[in-house]
């Protein structure tokens, strides 16, 4: 063990003070989106509120362990396993590793991001008396199902491995009440809802500038924007048919995706193909280049069937844009009357689309961001906190 996580656990007991939140997740990677953002938001927040968050994740294969104080508590990185077909996701596969370097790390919490590979660490959490949190970040029916899975199939499934999960640990943290259902439907009575947020500030309509449009619109175009990992679940392609139909209807849109993924080559050659306006910019290392292109767009999309929240619609709610949403998702109660529900297919969200620009654009933009504001990192942080029965210490800043 690094002496610089060793030193710091008997100074944690020490003072009386916070609890020492060890955080797991998979699947986080560098250009990653949602996940590694409230990642980052929530462990901010608990450090904030007096606690000492800790983040394991996975690093390159063949890698050697790293630690890095950050502004989210100390983040360890340890070698990991890339999985083949995801666009480079790495998952943590070492058990005797991991499990050493939770003995040493003395937890008081356990939250669990990844509810295949690193399920058995409630289990381990049970054994040595810590509460072990689950974050629901998907649905699992939703999942198995786009890997080809039938509906039956992938329900029986997702309900076996969903029970394994609400018994080895003492909350499931589901984000919304769709996110939920799933756990609900088993009899699960350990599920706790807590929402995610978005940074009001960094997202904000400010960013909104006519030279950052004109770099892919035109004055008269409509310019719409997918923000989303390139993956199945994801659905990308949706968005290329609702531009396709809109093209079709005589609507002047044009696309531009930010983000990457394993299906990036595909979408590239059908927009090469079909000669579509669409643009693939790849991940935005840039949080103002992402904000400016959210904030410019007239609508953005948010086409994937199995979102359990949609960090990315949000993000373009806070930066004044409505969203056109799949209505198979949590997201039509996430976005409300800021945003359209949409069918799943092109036809359906070329269809949402005109039923946005058919509303005055100030108003719709003014309900994008008073719909955002009802979700700020603070509250997010206050409701992750009690569902690990965490409250502040005496005299900490509150998040």
């Amino acid at each position: 063990m690094n002496a610089t996580a060793l030193s710091r656990a008997p100074a944690a007991r020490a003072t009386g003070g916070g609890l020492r939140i060890v955080r797991l997740a998979n699947f986080v990677t560098p250009v990653s989106g949602g996940l590694r953002t409230a990642l980052r938001h929530l462990g901010a927040g608990y450090l904030a509120a007096g606690h000492d968050p800790v983040l394991i994740v996975p690093g390159p294969p063949n890698s050697l362990r790293t630690e890095q104080e950050t502004d989210q508590g100390l983040v360890i990185s340890l070698p990991g396993r890339t999985v083949p077909g995801t666009g480079g996701y790495r998952v943590l596969l070492d058990r005797p590793a991991l499990a050493a370097l939770l003995a040493a790390l003395r937890p008081d919490r356990l939250e669990i991001s990844d509810r295949s590979t690193l399920r058995w660490t409630g289990d381990w959490g049970r054994r040595h008396g810590v509460p072990a949190a689950m974050v629901s970040h998907e649905s699992l029916d939703g999942l198995l199902r786009t890997w080809g899975l039938s509906e039956g199939l992938a329900r029986r499934a997702a309900d076996r491995l969903n029970a394994a999960t609400a018994r080895d640990h003492q909350a499931v943290i589901c984000t919304t009440a769709w996110a939920a259902a799933e756990f609900h439907r088993i009899g699960a009575r350990n599920v706790v809802r807590a929402p995610l947020g978005v940074d009001l500030d960094q997202r904000h309509p400010r960013h909104r500038n006519s030279a950052a449009r004109a770099h892919y619109a035109g004055p008269d175009e409509v310019l719409l924007v997918l923000c989303s990992r390139l993956s199945s679940e994801k659905c990308p392609d949706r968005a290329l048919d609702a531009l396709a139909e809109l093209r079709r209807r005589g609507v002047p849109a044009v696309l531009v995706v930010a983000g990457d993924g394993p299906l990036r080559g595909r979408l590239a050659a059908r927009i090469a193909q079909e000669r579509l306006p669409a643009h693939l910019l790849g991940h935005l290392a840039s949080a103002d280049d992402l904000s400016a292109l959210l904030a410019g767009a007239d609508i953005a999309l948010a086409p994937g069937p199995i979102e359990t929240f949609g960090l990315a619609a949000l993000e373009a709610l806070a930066c004044g844009t409505p969203v056109a949403v799949s209505t198979s998702s949590a997201l039509p109660q996430i976005v409300g009357p800021a945003g359209q529900a949409a069918a799943d297919t092109g036809p359906g969200f070329a269809d949402a689309v005109e039923q946005l620009l058919a509303r005055p654009e100030a108003e719709r933009r003014a309900a994008a961001r008073a719909r955002a504001e009802q979700y700020g990192w603070d509250r997010a942080v206050t409701a992750f906190l009690a569902a690990h029965r965490a409250t502040a210490p005496r005299g900490a800043q509150q998040p």
